[in-house]
């Protein structure tokens, strides 16, 4: 579950990081103590949450990537190929000028396949041009890395030719594979490890030189690459905000998760100046590969959307799907616009949250209420489909990746705290709010009670009340790292919530 969580994060952290960018792309540097944000503009001019060139680019490898075909295959580059044209004819906001100056004479190219005619032309201009090692390709090349995840052999060739499609410079190539490498050790095994020893993966000849590229990357802010057009130092300037960003410790009473580290070293790639949100795209890719989707904000996850109709959900469904060779699991999951709903989830119910009657909790079940919904917003703590949560309904939708079996969510706290705060902004904003899991039994009561904390409940009080609004729901204490996790979010040990007396109703004599 955990290399899912992680996979699932590699396209929406791209464009997580390439939104963030796109504000700042040719600007004035963004200092130390500023915080960049999703508010659009840039060369687009782009809405708030849209991503760029570099993640549309990526949605048109993954299409293809996502039908777990070998993206290889002389069919699935031509695929690739004409899904560039399509992007660039109707759909590019902005685009690389050896990106478009490739496609363009591709477009008018007399011989050969699609993917062939753009791979001459590629040639061509790395031929007659001593500038012809863009960051293009590499700012696209994460999915590249989830279809290959059993395969290092295949992920070499995939990165090359699909790297080679536009941008066929050796260096080009060399940085792809060796993100690649990264991303693929960072969804397998949770760690960075895999940019540095994918360097084998390269000729031994240019070894020493890409040891010597990141070493300096990890001695020098990322600003110290703010000419990263180059595909050397976008690589570098990401790196550097990747390793040179502390990961924050855990110490949830205080807010401090390690997941953070997803959004701080995003936040220091876009720091980085100049090609701002390209930078960040790729800084984005591996940071979700190694935090996970669950790492990624969830006011970000809100917010990201781009062409041709993305939002988080769809890139989420891309990745997954890449990783899995295009299988959907047994529910349905990730495609199907509504997931089976497994019997233990119980008939449909709902009650009020014990501290907010502004809040509902409840089941999946209740989701297919006919007519029109109670609430205006719900947030999803268990996977439910690519639909609209209510048939025919527009209300706001969170979905927080939060797993109902113990040691199932590397970033626990950290989701559990996001996924309470979502409740609190949407009350904030006069929303009426329905929190559901599957059955309502154990994830539900725990954001619950989280909920009840921020509003100054002590967590023992919360869990105590949440156990009497939903009584025979209740199966939190066999969760104990979702139970104690409240505590620990509130500052305190754990204790075992006692349930409150239920009043109880005598016969009278007669």
């Amino acid at each position: 579950m955990h290399a899912t969580d992680r996979a699932a994060g590699v396209l929406l952290g791209a464009a997580c990081g390439d939104a963030l960018g796109v504000p700042y792309e040719f600007a004035r540097r963004l200092g130390s103590d500023e915080k960049p944000a999703m508010i659009g503009g840039g060369l687009g001019p782009y809405k708030p949450g849209e991503y760029s060139d570099d993640t549309q680019m990526h949605v048109c490898i993954a299409a293809v990537a996502s039908t777990g075909t070998d993206l290889t295959n002389p069919t699935a580059l031509d695929q690739i190929a004409r899904n560039f044209h399509f992007w660039r004819d109707g759909g590019a906001s902005d685009i690389g000028n050896q990106t478009s100056g490739v496609l363009r004479a591709a477009k008018s190219h007399k011989t050969g396949t699609p993917a062939q005619a753009m791979t001459a032309e590629a040639d061509a201009y790395t031929a007659r041009t001593r500038f012809s090692a863009g960051n293009g390709s590499l700012m696209r090349t994460g999915i590249v890395a989830l279809a290959y995840l059993d395969d290092v052999d295949g992920m070499v060739r995939a990165a090359t030719v699909i790297s080679s499609l536009t941008h066929s410079d050796p260096e080009c190539v060399e940085a792809c594979i060796l993100w690649c490498a990264g991303i693929r050790t960072a969804v397998l095994e949770g760690t960075f490890d895999g940019v540095r020893d994918g360097i084998t993966l390269l000729p031994e000849d240019r070894q020493e030189i890409w040891h010597a590229r990141l070493d300096e990357a990890e001695a020098n802010p990322p600003h110290h690459w703010d000419r990263n057009g180059y595909v050397v130092t976008a690589l570098q300037a990401a790196w550097s905000a990747i390793t040179r960003t502390p990961v924050p410790e855990l110490a949830p009473e205080r807010g401090s998760f390690p997941a953070q580290h997803f959004q701080l070293a995003t936040e220091a790639a876009v720091r980085a100046g100049n090609d701002t949100d390209t930078v960040a795209a790729i800084a984005g890719a591996l940071l979700g590969a190694r935090w996970g989707v669950s790492a990624i904000p969830l006011a970000w996850q809100q917010a990201v959307n781009g062409w041709p109709t993305m939002t988080a959900p769809d890139l989420v469904r891309l990745a997954v799907l890449t990783a899995r060779k295009g299988m959907d699991d047994n529910d349905g999951w990730p495609s199907a616009p509504r997931v089976k709903i497994p019997g233990y989830a119980g008939k449909e119910y709902a009650t009020q949250h014990p501290d907010d009657p502004g809040v509902l909790l409840g089941n999946l079940p209740m989701t297919e209420f006919a007519g029109t919904p109670p609430v205006d917003a719900v947030v999803s703590l268990c996977r439910v489909g690519q639909g609209p949560i209510f048939s025919g309904t527009d209300v706001e939708h969170v979905r927080v990746w939060l797993v109902d079996k113990e040691g199932e969510n590397p970033n626990l706290h950290y989701a559990l705290d996001q996924a309470a705060r979502q409740v609190l902004r949407l009350r904030k904003e006069g929303k009426r709010v329905f929190l559901h899991c599957v059955a309502g039994r154990s994830r539900t009561p725990a954001v619950a009670a989280t909920y009840s904390t921020l509003l100054g409940t002590d967590p023992r009080t919360a869990l105590t009340d949440v156990w009497a609004a939903l009584g025979k729901h209740w199966t939190l204490l066999a969760h104990p790292q979702l139970h104690d996790a409240v505590y620990e979010l509130a500052g305190q040990p754990p204790y075992p919530p006692q349930p409150r007396p239920r009043r109880r109703f005598f016969r009278k004599r007669s």
